[in-house]
């Protein structure tokens, strides 16, 4: 593991000391989902929970309390079973969790009504984010409810409750050393099994099986699980933006288009690229695509600490605009086309968003009604595209059912950027001579 207790502890520790005094605040773990009748799907933790402890059982609430007596980092969880842990693996139990995960106390989950309430009680203000979860929103008010009722005799409620997510989220915004080396990390697995991709692809596979031969390059450098479900489009289906089927079969002389990202240590890798089922482009994928690659290059170009948010996205609107003009694509003046929008038939989402535990990752975009100003630690990917619907009849046949999308993951650093998944081929000479060999 990258990320050590000592970091978790920094975490927990950085937060309670942006919490006022006398507060508590609440974080419950993820809820498995059934799957069908009795299975469920694979457990996925909750990304803020897992970013402040580490621990990947569900069933589990994380509670700290700034300043507290007895200790700060209190948890909930299920106790030592051993005929559940016969049939579904090991449990930490309590006394694991404090022995392995730090925490100051912790409790079997079956008593968290018990204990809870007496926890909240007498703190002036409670953080907890409300909305995510109905059922565990009802058990909140229901233990803040039992304290009111008991007003009278001298229990003491909260007097405010506050959403946890600005302050957090905005400290997962910023990526630690350990967080950058997974995060590179999950970028080479990933940048492999595009790769890989790219050289089993042949006229007659079908989709799933470039998918497979990703999900395998995965699986075997440790990344067991795709941080979102697979993108392979060919033909026609690389301008379905969030195409899933991944079942027609490739076709010579077709694009395939490959959005694929692996998850390791629970954060996200997200890479597309879109290479010739044949191993060679033709002239009016070639000229879109490298219309494409300088996009991404300008976007880079404006990749700084200082810099705000939405100026690598003007940077491709305006290369993208610039290169459809040129091709005969649009028609008219280029800050005319800008201002508005008709660039948008043919690249019509952002240039990227923040990827960390989340791969569309939190943080916000604005201050103040402001673009954010780039820092160092900051995480985001960089992907624009040209799309040209089969069915655009503004445009000639020939540029019909093209769609390209080239994404790449960069972390700002002191001076610039630094591209974390490079050893993906991009241009279009190392694609080709990547599927010739």
């Amino acid at each position: 593991m990258s990320i050590n207790k000592p970091e978790y502890a920094r975490r927990r520790q950085r937060l309670m000391a942006l919490m006022e005094s006398n507060s508590i605040a609440i974080i419950p773990s993820a809820k498995e989902q059934v799957r069908s009748r009795d299975t469920e799907f694979p457990f996925r933790q909750d990304s803020d929970f897992y970013y402040l402890s580490g621990f990947v059982e569900p069933m589990s609430v994380l509670v700290l309390i700034p300043g507290r007596e007895h200790g700060e980092f209190v948890m909930f969880c299920r106790e030592r079973e051993a005929e559940q842990e016969l049939w579904h693996g090991h449990r930490r139990g309590p006394q694991g969790v404090c022995d392995n995960y730090g925490a100051d106390d912790a409790f079997p989950i079956g008593d968290i009504d018990d204990i809870l309430p007496g926890l909240i009680e007498g703190r002036e203000r409670l953080y907890y984010s409300m909305g995510r979860s109905a059922g565990f929103d009802r058990q909140v008010m229901s233990w803040v409810n039992h304290i009111r009722a008991r007003e009278a005799s001298g229990a003491v409620p909260p007097g405010e409750l506050t959403d946890l997510d600005h302050m957090l989220h905005d400290l997962r915004l910023i990526k630690s050393a350990g967080e950058l080396r997974v995060m590179r990390r999950a970028g080479e697995i990933t940048a492999r099994a595009h790769c890989r991709a790219m050289q089993f692809c042949a006229p007659g596979a079908y989709e799933y099986q470039l998918e497979a031969e990703i999900l395998h390059e995965f699986a075997m450098a440790g990344a067991r699980q795709p941080a979102y479900p697979s993108i392979v489009g060919s033909g026609d289906n690389g301008c379905v933006l969030h195409y899933l089927d991944n079942s027609a079969k490739l076709r010579r002389g077709d694009l395939v288009l490959i959005d694929a990202g692996c998850e390791l240590e629970g954060y996200a890798a997200d890479v597309t690229r879109t290479f010739p089922v044949g191993g060679k482009f033709n002239r009016q994928q070639k000229a879109l695509y490298d219309i494409v690659l300088r996009a991404q290059e300008a976007a880079f170009a404006e990749i700084r600490p200082g810099n705000h948010w939405n100026q690598s996205h003007d940077a491709t609107v305006r290369v993208i605009t610039e290169g459809l003009v040129d091709l005969g694509l649009l028609r008219g003046k280029v800050s005319t086309l800008i201002s508005s929008g008709a660039y948008r038939d043919f690249y019509m989402h952002r240039a990227g968003h923040w990827l960390g535990l989340d791969v569309h990752d939190v943080g916000d975009y604005r201050v103040d009604g402001e673009w954010r100003l780039l820092e160092p630690g900051m995480v985001m990917t960089v992907e624009p595209g040209i799309y040209i619907a089969p069915d655009n009849e503004a445009v000639e046949e020939r540029w019909r059912g093209i769609g390209i999308r080239i994404e790449d993951n960069v972390a700002v650093t002191p001076d610039s950027l630094e591209v974390l998944t490079s050893g993906a081929p991009r241009t279009v000479d190392e694609i080709e001579a990547l599927m010739s060999a």
